[in-house]
């Protein structure tokens, strides 16, 4: 198993053995989209929002790329926006989820992972803020995250019952109260038990970059949490190359591989 999948996956374990996952499909776009109705979201999160690239900006694109480097080779991860197909491709394997399915093409018999668990993990801590805009979702405002004597606002985001794969996920979004910009995200981690958890994981995110008009991660560290109380840097995962695009991958690019094998 090579040793970027080993880090991400202690990453996600070190926390509590669980992962924050959503499996939400959209419906099929049309090619016009429609203004975003923000009367549904708290005024300051749109701000957070707005931050970013804002939401109408984001929802006007249809496929995202990233690259994650290890010291193998870059992971190449590529995500149709609205249906929320991906793709993960390397020299040595390849899966992801066409809509129904969740398949891997194992080139070298080596794979050690579990696909389901991976396919749109990273995704989901790289497109933030944007995914706490999805269907389903309650906000409520929560007390400031404090840090380094710093004091960021924030709000807790959970699901609707039934919404996605783990509706029992929670979510923290913390932002800079002057520029909101997101600063860091809080989660609890559900989808092998779904039970709720009352231990929170913190990711920081102090790097960004801008890739056309949205602001997107160039690196995230997770933080360890000894007591309730946020400590020092656990470990770093970057990202490069990062592309936006408003032109959706063919279908056929997210279907399974003739020797490829279904996820049960």
């Amino acid at each position: 198993m090579n040793k970027f999948y080993l880090l991400v996956l202690a990453l996600a374990i070190f926390s509590c053995k669980d992962a924050p996952k959503k499996e939400m499909i959209t419906e099929a776009a049309e090619e016009v989209v429609a203004q975003v109705n923000l009367d549904k979201y708290p005024a300051e999160l749109i701000k957070v929002f707005e931050a970013h690239g804002g939401l109408n900006t984001w929802k006007g694109y249809q496929t995202l790329n990233f690259e994650m480097p290890n010291t193998e080779f870059n992971e190449v991860q590529t995500i149709d926006l609205r249906k929320r197909f991906d793709k993960i491709s390397t020299p040595t394997y390849a899966l992801g989820y066409n809509g129904s399915d969740v398949w891997l093409l194992d080139n070298t018999g080596d794979y050690e992972g579990k696909p389901k668990f991976y396919h749109n993990l990273m995704f989901y801590f790289y497109a933030m803020p944007f995914v706490l805009s999805d269907e389903g979702i309650k906000y409520e405002e929560v007390s400031a995250l404090e840090y380094d004597g710093v004091a960021y606002p924030g709000y807790k985001i959970t699901y609707n019952s039934g919404v996605g794969a783990s509706s029992t996920d929670e979510y923290y979004i913390h932002y800079d109260a002057k520029t909101y910009e997101m600063k860091w995200l809080g989660y609890t981690m559900t989808y092998f038990s779904g039970e709720p958890s009352t231990k929170i994981n913190w990711i920081n995110y102090g790097e960004w970059v801008k890739v056309n008009d949205i602001l997107l991660p160039k690196a995230i560290t997770w933080h360890k949490v000894e007591e309730g109380v946020l400590k020092g840097a656990v470990k770093t995962v970057n990202f490069e190359n990062a592309r936006l695009s408003k032109e959706a991958m063919p279908m056929d690019f997210y279907s399974k591989p003739e020797n490829a094998v279904i996820v049960e």
